[in-house]
């Protein structure tokens, strides 16, 4: 079922409350996104050159004998680490998701836990969103697609109707799956890319193939 960590429209608003994990450009993003009522629990990374993030104290790496008391967001935008990173704590704690207000976000969808969808971003009917993808700015999911664990559909990126897009695949920026493709596990599709057949796991679509 669809998680939605916008605020309800009332007078006294729930609050939330979520862990950070990253602490570089990704995390900006999702810090710099999330609705005032989710209330960061901490940040950790595990550069521990990183001390501060937009105001926020970064704590360095998770301890090994920390309790989550709230779902962790995995804030880092290669596909491999985070799974990694899920693999690491999903018997520890829960996982975020977030729905940028502006995001578009049909009610009749399935979105997978640590998943955000951004600015601008459109997701239709009867559409799967697995777990720890990135929907990026501006990005558009027709209808009816499926969208495998780890993926990351980049800026004003599109998935036409029926497009099937394996784990830990890359859409690339301005790139186009076309109605009913398949493309494979850990795929790289290049920016401004046109994919109008199948493509194998471990595929690399570029825009003059």
């Amino acid at each position: 079922m669809q998680k939605d960590l916008r605020a309800k429209n009332s007078n006294l608003k729930p609050q939330f409350y979520m862990y950070i994990f990253g602490a570089s450009g990704q995390a900006r993003a999702i810090i710099d996104i999330l609705d005032p009522d989710v209330k960061i629990s901490g940040v950790f990374d595990d550069d521990p050159k990183i001390k501060d993030i937009l105001g926020f104290k970064v704590n360095g790496p998770v301890p090994e004998d920390f309790e989550f008391d709230a779902p962790l967001f995995i804030a880092i935008g290669d596909n491999k680490s985070r799974k990694l990173l899920q693999e690491k704590f999903q018997k520890r704690t829960s996982f975020g998701i977030i729905l940028h207000k502006s995001a578009i976000v049909s009610r009749r969808t399935t979105i997978g836990e640590g998943t955000v969808i951004m600015e601008g971003a459109i997701v239709k009917v009867n559409t799967f969103i697995g777990k720890q993808v990135i929907v990026n700015t501006s990005s558009s999911v027709d209808h009816d697609c499926v969208v495998g664990d780890y993926v990351h559909i980049a800026p004003q990126a599109t998935l036409c109707g029926g497009a099937e897009i394996g784990e830990g695949t890359l859409v690339g920026a301005n790139s186009t799956v076309l109605p009913g493709v398949k493309v494979g596990k850990w795929c790289t599709i290049v920016a401004g890319a046109v994919v109008s057949k199948n493509l194998q796991d471990g595929a690399i679509k570029r825009r003059q193939d």
